[in-house]
């Protein structure tokens, strides 16, 4: 029974909705197939399933700012990937266990039912903080009851020990917590239960100081064990990293080791760091598996840090997006990233050309685009996106460079990668973000950006030949 609580912050967030819409729908920075918050502030991806045959798809959610407060859990659904739906609100933060938001968390179909599992976050008035892994349960994937908290903070741990993530194996179930241990160090703690509710503390399987990493982050968040091709991947977004040449470059990184894990002692024995995205802006993943088994991963297309609340988009009331899904595969101890094959479908109006006959692109808001070379890039490349990015490639220092204008300062950024060479670009350009896959998602760029209304043209430079292929790319709400 949803309590007067729910029923009010529900209503108050459906009022906070009516009351925006016209201005958010007619930003010009708003998105056409990307999902958004309706009003708002949106981060983290949750609960990401495909249950009864339906795909499902959580966010964090503040309707009442574009800034960080107590969250809500906003929902979409299809049942194609392609074209979504607005569900009614999830979780609002209504209960004594999650008064300060209902953070985030992962979903799983058992018996016939959805589990959410999510983060209770309470902040006491001496400013201390209180966190509780908490259940709510549906049968039809809609509406929701609330089962209140299953796992209490355990020993060794602070209350930043947050977003759980579970899955089954060998028919136990497995939830693996962000933590930050009592030494102010990141870890990915795991516990296992035979029925969802009752949950045993099997340890930390990975984390800053353990397994040979050295001081690696005072806080892990939104940890994601998957596998791939055999092999245990542990997606996470550790933060407190210090820039290394061109490696973490933002305020926080995701990022996954590859290894083993023995269920049996909790012992996760991986190799080194590797982060998912060479963008400005991608954070807190998530994967789900669908009923094909293919692994396919949404990550919050943004990130807390000095520039959030100077986004354009915070005039019209709303904030931040999700990445289009993409499909991950495990190839030589590397994932590589790639569009999900529905995106297709909103493919419109395509055009080829040889490089050469044009040399630029006009009217581009809304599109994919693919460049194949004819032979791998020799000299230098270069890529710009309506008078606001620029993407490049110099074969002499083998190193690929997405650029944009800072927007406090006005300033060039730059976010740089090693790549021995470049032979094709699929690159996904909404209103006001870049998603740009390189030889086949070896490599991925995120950002947002925000050019002038008037500008829609993309323009290339360089000395090597491609074949380009560019789709019109439809809305999907």
């Amino acid at each position: 029974m949803m309590t007067e609580r729910e029923s009010l912050l529900k209503e108050q967030a459906y009022t906070e909705v009516k009351k925006y819409e016209k201005r958010v729908q007619q930003d010009p920075y708003r998105l056409s197939y990307h999902l958004m918050p309706p009003v708002g502030l949106l981060n983290d991806p949750n609960g990401l399933i495909q249950f009864n045959g339906v795909y499902h798809v959580f966010y964090q959610w503040n309707p009442f700012a574009t800034t960080h407060g107590a969250k809500f859990w906003g929902h979409y659904s299809s049942v194609d990937m392609v074209r979504w739906k607005e569900e009614p609100i999830a979780l609002a933060p209504s209960e004594w266990y999650e008064k300060n938001g209902c953070y985030s968390g992962s979903a799983v179909e058992s018996d016939g039912k959805l589990y959410l599992f999510y983060t209770g976050n309470v902040k006491l008035d001496d400013s201390t903080r209180e966190t509780y892994q908490c259940l709510a349960v549906s049968t039809d994937g809609a509406s929701f009851e609330k089962k209140g908290p299953v796992l209490k903070l355990p020993a060794g741990y602070t209350a930043h020990f947050r977003d759980p993530k579970i899955w089954n194996k060998n028919d136990r179930w497995y939830m693996i917590i962000g933590a930050q241990t009592l030494e102010g160090k990141g870890a990915a703690v795991l516990f296992v239960s035979n029925d969802l509710y009752h949950w045993e503390e099997l340890g930390p399987i990975a984390g800053s100081g353990m397994n040979g990493l050295g001081d690696f982050g005072y806080m892990w968040e939104c940890p994601d064990l998957i596998q791939l091709q055999g092999k245990e991947v542990l997606l996470v977004s550790p933060q407190g990293l210090e820039p290394k040449g061109h490696l973490y470059n933002n305020l926080f990184q995701s990022g996954y080791f590859v290894g083993d894990l023995d269920y049996k002692t909790a012992q996760f024995q991986h190799g080194d760091f590797v982060e998912l995205d060479r963008g400005f802006d991608f954070y807190a993943p998530q994967t789900f598996t669908d009923e094909s088994g293919r692994v396919i991963l949404y990550a919050w297309m943004g990130i807390t840090d000095e520039s959030e609340p100077y986004q354009p988009t915070v005039a019209n009331n709303w904030v931040h997006a999700l990445t289009i899904p993409r499909e991950l595969e495990l190839r030589d101890g590397q994932i590589f990233q790639n569009p999900a094959e529905e995106l297709k479908k909103l493919r419109q109006d395509e055009v080829r050309f040889d490089y050469g006959e044009h040399e630029s692109l006009d009217e581009v808001c809304s599109a994919e685009v693919e460049l194949d070379f004819a032979e791998a890039v020799a000299g230098s490349f270069e890529m710009n996106f309506r008078g606001e990015c620029v993407l490049s490639y110099d074969s002499s220092k083998q190193e690929m460079s997405l650029q944009r204008r800072n927007i406090i300062t006005g300033l060039c950024e730059k976010r740089v990668c090693r790549l021995n060479k470049l032979s094709k670009l699929q690159i996904f350009i909404d209103h006001s973000s870049l998603e740009i896959f390189v030889n086949g998602g070896q490599e991925v760029f995120t950002a947002r950006y925000f050019p002038q209304s008037e500008n829609h043209t993309i323009t290339f430079n360089g000395t090597t030949s491609f074949r380009l292929k560019k789709w019109n790319l439809g809305g999907v709400i």
